[in-house]
């Protein structure tokens, strides 16, 4: 059976002399992993549309669950991405946190748009590259099932927390007075970081990154993002690792 369909390239493996190995975010069938024979071919049709960080649009031969592509044509590279070592950290970083949280063969529309607002917003500027990092992680742990509860302080009902803190484990920010015993490791968050983290979790997809925020208070909440969602799932990625070796 064929099927054509748009997908990001998420990861890329050599196989043989000149075929690859993809990991495939597609808007049909969720993460998929296909073959690419003769991608790394000299001339090869498909060696644009197969590259790390692609989007394109692929036709698939599907057998027993396995894909083989036999057409594609890349709809964005995101070239600026490919222009600076730094960017294309983040934007491998941003690629392993999807591979790790896209479930095989299940449509993940959320999870794709994410991945491609992300990267189209690093690519062009739309923001800071510290705010991008900030609002993909965020999101993307609210995707997975993590959404922090930010609304007000659970004990005292507080909208506006005295001295917010948020607890990494459980999710939830507490005015620093109410916080209970036993809730485990909490970050501070001035009342920007506040609100640039509701902004965050309740922002349409086209408004994510639709906020400013001065210096200190960008440096704040890329720290607490960045540790929440490494919390949440338990694990660090060695792109993140890279990414703060070349920042």
């Amino acid at each position: 059976m064929y099927i054509t369909t748009l997908g990001l390239v998420l990861r890329e493996t050599e196989y043989k002399e000149s075929s690859r190995i993809l990991t495939v975010l597609s808007a049909s069938n969720g993460k998929i992993t296909v073959k690419a024979q003769g991608a790394k071919r000299k001339g090869s049709k498909i060696a644009a549309a197969t590259q790390l960080l692609t989007l394109s649009e692929m036709t698939l031969f599907e057998n027993k669950d396995r894909f083989t592509l036999t057409e594609a044509r890349s709809v964005e590279q995101f070239t600026g991405l490919r222009e600076d070592l730094r960017r294309l950290a983040l934007g491998s970083y941003f690629a392993e946190a999807l591979d790790n949280l896209a479930d095989e063969d299940a449509a993940s529309p959320e999870l794709l748009s994410l991945g491609l607002n992300a990267l189209y917003a690093l690519a062009n500027d739309v923001n800071t590259e510290a705010i991008i990092k900030a609002a993909f992680e965020l999101r993307l742990a609210c995707l997975a099932g993590f959404e922090p509860q930010v609304g007000v302080c659970p004990v005292c009902g507080k909208s506006a927390p005295g001295s917010p803190v948020l607890a990494l484990m459980g999710g939830t920010v507490y005015c620093a007075g109410c916080r209970p015993e036993g809730v485990g490791e909490c970050l501070t968050l001035s009342p920007g970081t506040l609100d640039a983290v509701r902004h965050i979790v309740s922002a349409e997809p086209k408004k994510l990154y639709a906020f400013r925020v001065g210096p200190e208070t960008e440096r704040q909440l890329g720290r607490v993002c960045e540790a929440y969602l490494l919390t949440q799932l338990g694990r660090g990625f060695g792109t993140l690792d890279f990414y703060h070796s070349v920042k």
